[in-house]
């Protein structure tokens, strides 16, 4: 394996990776000493011929293009696209990519996909040619208007099916290209945040109540008014405010909690020993 390729590999889960596209020699020596990866896109299309499809780009162009980068390319790795139609067979794929490993000096070829192009994939690296993969919007074959996937559960699935059946052919990499955020990471509660949400929300207005009752229990009414008063401003003013804050702080709901409990359990006995159902010793009724 390219040594570039695993210092790639070497950076998941630890670092960023940066990556840029460039189309000639002199924009390829000003990136390099600042990029992981040098991208040559087929975008070049576009870019500089002003196409109004990446599908008229030529794999003559990507050559002409590629050498030209490759001048300029010391550190990073280089990466040219397969531009549109030369891939469509495993025969044809490894024809192409290899013509332009070959005449580019590359490091690896990008191509556009997911399970409609696997076997070219799988066929590519069993060949020793390394396999960039590119999922989401894919400009080659897109039809009408660009529009970012991943909007629809169909279209998640359909991604993270195409993401594993490229990890398990053995690309070294994968380009996401206007892919929904929460495709990558929900931002819907899980159950468990869920009822976090509903614990905070509880502990934070619970806190007025209870001395509002403690106020009544014990005859303290400027104490009961003051908790009734107190649980206007937080119902009506500090509710969300506070349960975002106690949710980055973890530690004030579980002393909230704690409190409640404590008072919780003083009420109950009292009554009971009020009722005279449960007797205690007389230096510890000053707390009930």
């Amino acid at each position: 394996m390219n040594s570039k390729i695993k210092n790639i590999l070497n950076k998941k889960n630890r670092s960023k990776i940066l990556c840029l596209t460039a189309y000639s020699k002199n924009f390829a020596e000003e990136i390099d000493k600042h990029v992981d990866i040098t991208l040559v896109g087929d975008s070049l299309g576009s870019v500089l011929y002003s196409y109004d499809s990446t599908k008229k780009v030529t794999l003559n162009n990507m050559i002409d293009h590629s050498r030209s980068v490759r001048i300029g390319v010391k550190k990073s790795l280089m990466v040219v696209d397969m531009p549109y139609n030369t891939y469509n067979s495993n025969v044809t794929a490894f024809k192409n990519a290899k013509k332009i490993i070959k005449e580019t000096k590359c490091d690896a070829v990008k191509l556009e996909g997911g399970k409609k192009i696997i076997n070219q994939i799988n066929f590519l690296i069993k060949k020793k040619i390394s396999v960039m993969g590119h999922l989401g919007l894919l400009p080659q074959t897109a039809k009408g208007k660009f529009k970012s996937k991943g909007n629809s559960s169909k279209e998640t699935k359909q991604l993270i099916s195409d993401a594993l059946l490229l990890q398990k052919a053995g690309v070294f990499a994968i380009v996401l290209e206007c892919i929904k955020s929460p495709t990558t990471k929900s931002k819907e509660p899980s159950y468990i945040q869920s009822v976090y949400k509903v614990l905070f929300a509880d502990i934070t207005i619970s806190f007025d109540n209870v001395i509002g009752v403690v106020g009544a229990a014990k005859g303290n009414f400027s104490f009961m008014i003051f908790g009734l008063v107190l649980s206007v401003i937080l119902t009506g003013a500090m509710a969300t405010y506070l349960a975002n804050y106690i949710q980055k702080h973890l530690w004030i709901a579980y002393v909230g909690l704690g409190f409640i409990l404590l008072v919780a359990i003083q009420l109950v006995i009292g009554g009971l020993v009020d009722l005279e159902i449960l007797s205690i010793n007389e230096q510890f009724k000053k707390y009930f």
